[in-house]
């Protein structure tokens, strides 16, 4: 396993994580993921800790709770081999205090996921949305007790916007209110919008990138082929309306190359996918799930071992697509081009 700084943290992480959607399996989308028990998820844990994987992550709408409850289950007698991250801020229920950031929302959140996980704190506490109702300056003062009470010890975020992350930041430090060290965001082949501005923020402000759904929402499995129907057992049958969206032919494109290449180097399609997104610029881990021993055994399969610059050409130029303005003069004009930061192709 390699291993990472969270961001500009002192907080080291292994550059898989896995991710506990699969965790629970109640309600129409978690479901479909998976149903991981505590016996499978204690067996899940076995595998990935014996790899050096030791960070999970969770969230409180993840199976209604029953992820984190599960995840604290299969934790139980190690708390102190691994990390847990979890996230809150997306609706929980139908009262007005059931979503958002607000402060009575955020420690009751913190205290209902410490119960679920059976710890005394979470070694990073992210926001899984941002709420434009409540203001930077409530969240940031609310964290900054949750920390000095220990609960938590790390702050990051989810799905944020630019301007949205960078106004947070801004008030921390005027505040002196600890920063966000981690962004968790959508990233893979057939979607790097991440790159357009949220890449350049995190390394311009020290924001490690959790990367999660990183083949794509299941469209990067090798599964998924140019003129044939989704295979009978895909999770996109029941789950394609939750996640993000992907053009077909950008997704036949990327496969097209990623098959090549996994032919080359004797790796499996998700292997390579995976591999590509470790060697970007500001990814501190990416977040793999697994429904059982053989998927959680193949994705590990994805470190100890780096694609060659060729190949790494061939799957930018399969993946590339114009940025949207402002972005694409920084791209295509080169006056534009000798101001941009030399991060991602």
């Amino acid at each position: 396993m390699e291993y990472r700084r969270l961001g500009a943290s002192g907080l080291t992480v292994p550059a898989l994580s896995l991710g506990t959607g699969t965790f629970g399996g109640r309600g129409p989308l978690f479901g479909a993921w998976g149903d991981t028990d505590a016996a499978g998820a204690r067996r899940l844990l076995d595998i990935a800790i014996d790899a050096g994987l030791t960070l999970f992550d969770s969230a409180d709408v993840y199976s209604d709770g029953a992820s984190e409850e599960v995840l604290g289950r299969a934790v139980k007698g190690r708390r102190d081999r691994v990390l847990i991250s979890t996230k809150a801020g997306l609706p929980t229920g139908d009262g007005p205090n059931d979503a958002g950031t607000s402060r009575a929302r955020l420690v009751t959140a913190v205290d209902a996921a410490l119960r679920r996980l059976g710890t005394d704190y979470l070694d990073l506490f992210q926001l899984h949305a941002f709420d434009a109702a409540t203001p930077v300056e409530e969240v940031l003062a609310t964290l900054d007790d949750l920390v000095r009470a220990g609960k938590v010890r790390y702050t990051g975020v989810s799905n944020f916007s630019g301007w949205q992350l960078m106004k947070s930041l801004a008030a921390a430090d005027r505040d002196a209110r600890p920063r966000y060290v981690a962004h968790q965001v959508y990233y893979s082949l057939v979607g790097r919008d991440y790159e357009w501005e949220l890449m350049p923020l995190g390394a311009d402000q020290g924001v490690g990138a959790l990367v999660w759904s990183p083949l794509g929402w299941g469209r990067l499995t090798g599964r998924i082929r140019r003129g044939t129907p989704l295979p009978p057992g895909s999770r996109l049958h029941d789950t394609a309306g939750f996640g993000p969206p992907v053009d077909d032919e950008l997704m036949y494109d990327v496969v097209d190359v990623l098959d090549a290449i996994a032919g080359e180097t004797g790796r499996s399609v998700p292997q390579v996918a995976i591999n590509w997104l470790l060697r970007r610029p500001t990814v501190s881990s990416v977040i793999i799930g697994a429904r059982d021993e053989h998927q959680l055994r193949q994705n590990l399969g994805a470190v100890g071992w780096e694609l060659t610059p060729e190949q790494v050409a061939r799957l930018d130029a399969a993946s590339s697509r114009t940025a949207p303005y402002p972005y694409f003069p920084y791209r295509r004009q080169e006056a534009f081009a000798r101001l941009a930061p030399p991060l991602a192709g």
